[in-house]
C-alpha cells in the first residue's frame, strides 16, 4: 500500500473483511442468490493466508445449483488466488474450464480465472472454449456478477471487455472508451 488515501481505504476495507470472515462465510449459504454472490465478492478480498475462504468457496460450489452463483464462486476463487498464489488452484481452474459436465457459465468463469492467474500463452482449446461460450446472451447474464459489471463500459459488457483484452489485445478500444486507469497523453 502507498500513502495515497485510496490505498489506505483499500487496506482498511480488506482488514475489516478479513476480521469478519467468520460473519460473512455463512452468507455463502443464504437462500437469496444475490446475497451469495455479494458474499463471495466481499470474501474474495480477505487476506486468507491459511486458505479457509478459498476452501469455503470450493465447498459451497459442490452444493450450489444456481449457475451464476457457481460462476461467482469460481471467480471469487480466482480473485483470492490472485492475491495469494496457489498453483494447485490455478490448475483446478484449468480443469474446470475443460469440464463439459459443468455449466457454460462455470466453464467460462474458470477459463477467465485461469487467464488472470497465469502468464502462460493461451492454449488453443481454452481460446476456443472462451470464444464459443462468450455469447452476447451469456455476457448479459454474467453482467450480474460484480467482477463483470465493473469490467464493462462504453458499450461493452464486462465479459466482452475481458475477452477482447485477454484474447485479442491487438483490437482497439471501442470509440469513446473511457478507461480510468489508462495512461493519458
Amino acid at each position: 500500500m502507498t500513502r495515497y488515501p485510496a490505498g489506505w481505504s483499500v487496506a482498511a476495507a480488506r482488514a475489516a473483511i478479513t476480521a469478519d470472515t467468520a460473519l460473512l462465510q455463512p452468507l455463502l449459504n443464504d437462500p437469496d442468490p444475490a446475497i451469495r454472490i455479494d458474499a463471495a465478492y466481499a470474501l474474495a478480498t480477505a487476506a486468507d493466508p491459511d486458505r479457509t475462504v478459498r476452501a469455503a468457496f470450493r465447498a459451497r460450489l459442490t452444493s450450489e445449483q444456481d449457475p451464476i452463483v457457481r460462476a461467482a464462486l469460481v471467480l471469487a476463487t480466482a480473485e483470492a488466488t490472485r492475491a495469494h498464489p496457489h498453483p494447485p488452484t490455478t490448475a483446478w481452474m484449468r480443469e474446470r474450464s475443460r469440464d463439459r459436465t459443468d455449466t457454460p457459465e462455470v466453464r467460462l468463469a474458470a477459463a477467465i480465472g485461469w487467464l488472470c492467474l497465469t502468464d502462460e500463452p493461451t492454449p488453443d482449446d481454452l481460446r476456443a472454449t472462451v470464444e464459443g461460450l462468450a455469447t452476447d446472451e451469456r455476457a448479459h447474464t454474467m453482467h450480474d456478477l460484480p467482477w463483470m459489471a465493473f469490467a464493462g463500459g462504453s458499450g461493452e459488457t464486462g465479459l466482452q471487455h475481458c475477452v477482447r483484452k485477454m484474447l485479442h489485445p491487438e483490437q482497439p478500444d471501442p470509440v469513446g472508451y473511457d478507461d480510468p486507469w489508462a495512461l493519458r497523453d
